[in-house]
């Protein structure tokens, strides 16, 4: 078994490198370009949008209070009428990537944490790299993956992005795996 402590620079040097790859993924190739295609008469959506003044959060319209409520013939007439809408609000005023950049860079070392400590608790020092290359990857590829399935499984977003995200969470799981099988102890 492998102390956690142990293990300081994979964890470090893995997030490190998930963040390089996910930047080039995002800001260098195509990959991730059309996901959110704009809306037809965008205008016209925000303006009849902002004076309601909807405070940043996430959203569904119509949205039901009680299961007897959904069961409702007027809800139901909500519902045929449409739109259905799931929807992120987020503040007004220019995007800062700043806090986006940190948060992501801390889930990538809580992610390579876990793996990590499965990995520590399922190997002995010296282990040969293409098992701790098994065992990283794995819950590497679980952290970085498959809870996104749950988006178009219950709110309908596109397969078509929850499929490319679960591939840039496979390549995020390779190179966290691979950085692990590296600098495993001896």
């Amino acid at each position: 078994m492998v102390g956690l402590f142990e293990l300081w620079l994979p964890i470090l040097l893995s997030a490190v490198i998930v963040f390089i790859v996910s930047s080039i993924i995002h800001m260098v190739t195509p990959w991730h370009k059309n996901e959110y295609p704009r809306m037809e008469d965008e205008d016209k959506v925000m303006d009849a949008l902002r004076p309601l003044n909807i405070p940043p959060g996430d959203y569904m319209v119509p949205r039901a209070s009680t299961t007897q409520e959904m069961r409702s013939p007027e809800f139901n007439a909500k519902l045929k009428k449409g739109p259905k809408i799931v929807f992120t609000v987020l503040p007004n005023g220019p995007t800062s990537m700043g806090k986006s950049f940190v948060t992501w860079f801390l889930y990538s070392i809580v992610v390579a944490i876990f793996a990590a400590y499965i990995a520590s608790r399922a190997l002995p020092a010296g282990a040969p790299y293409l098992q701790v290359f098994r065992f990283v990857g794995t819950v590497s590829f679980v952290g970085y993956s498959l809870a996104l399935w749950q988006m178009s499984i219950w709110y309908g977003r596109s397969w078509s992005t929850t499929f490319k995200a679960t591939l840039d969470g496979l390549i995020y799981a390779l190179f966290t795996a691979g950085t692990f099988g590296w600098l495993w102890p001896g």
